[in-house]
């Protein structure tokens, strides 16, 4: 193990921590749903996961899984649902709220597999 330096802050001695080095990609909606999530109700698991420097994958690799289970949902609940360009076309409001209706059933199908597992 290397040896632990000190920086000074007014009066006291602060350890010098870095952390190892962490990819740079955005953390998007879900994984930020899943970070207060794991903050507010799984408390022991979100320490464990900072204190072994996993906390960042972690939420990455949450966020990719549910867009592209979104994308593979939205299609399947739109094609159930009826929700078609000729719909579209028709009646727009009916197209809008049925895509609306469609894209809350797949968050909710989202939260329940992913976020709040």
């Amino acid at each position: 193990m290397s040896e632990l330096t000190y920086i000074r802050y007014g009066d006291y001695y602060i350890p010098d921590l870095k952390l190892s080095g962490q990819p740079e990609a955005p953390i998007g909606k879900y994984g930020r749903m899943r970070q207060r999530y794991l903050k507010e109700y799984r408390p022991a698991l979100y320490s464990s996961l900072i204190l072994s420097e996993k906390l960042y994958l972690h939420l990455l690799e949450i966020d990719e899984v549910a867009n592209a289970r979104m994308d593979i949902l939205m299609p399947q609940l739109m094609k159930a649902a009826g929700v078609t360009e000729e719909l579209k076309t028709a009646d727009q409001m009916k197209w809008v709220g049925l895509a609306n209706a469609c894209r809350v059933q797949a968050e909710e199908t989202i939260f329940v597999e992913l976020v709040y597992a």
